[in-house]
């Protein structure tokens, strides 16, 4: 487990592509009204403008998840997703919060300075089927190392939460 890379899985682009094709489409659309009407109503405007940045921001989490590395060795663990790097020695790790989320769980690191978080695979199921699949598939080992690494204790366990902290 230590000295070792971890990638998250990619989800399908297809969403990042029809978000743009909307947007397209959409933007088409105003040109057609702005030539027929002269004028574009607000609320068209203001269509566009979600589509637009449904389509910006789909892309911008996607570029993220594509640039997302995790490291951990004997030293410690590292997090890169191409906005944020982050380097904390085991010592330096304060506490550790296990989440559930709708697929997954979200683990958040908080060092004193600094902190990051990662998703454990998670299924996205439709009808009974796996249609994708989500977070860090070594996820759950990679926290298991993270706690016995830091020596961190459980403080606290709320609806399924956990927190763990140096006692």
């Amino acid at each position: 487990m230590l000295n070792k890379e971890f990638r998250p899985e990619l989800i399908s682009r297809r969403g990042e592509l029809n978000a743009w094709v909307f947007a397209l489409v959409v933007s088409i659309a105003l040109g057609f009204m702005f030539w027929a009407m002269g004028n574009i109503p607000t609320v068209a405007w203001v269509f566009w403008g979600f589509l637009f940045f449904a389509a910006l921001s789909t892309s911008f989490g996607n570029w993220m998840d594509r640039s997302t590395v995790m490291g951990l060795d004997d030293n410690g663990i590292a997090f890169e997703n191409g906005i944020r790097q982050v380097a904390l020695n085991w010592q330096e790790v304060k506490s550790v919060n296990v989440i559930p989320a709708r697929w997954g769980k979200t683990v958040q690191l908080i060092g004193e300075e600094s902190h990051f978080e990662f998703r454990t695979l998670g299924e996205v199921q439709y009808q009974g089927e796996v249609t994708g699949r989500l977070g860090f598939v070594e996820g759950d080992d990679v926290l298991k190392e993270i706690l016995k690494k830091t020596k961190l204790r459980l403080e606290k366990e709320e609806k399924g939460s956990y927190y763990y902290s140096r006692v």
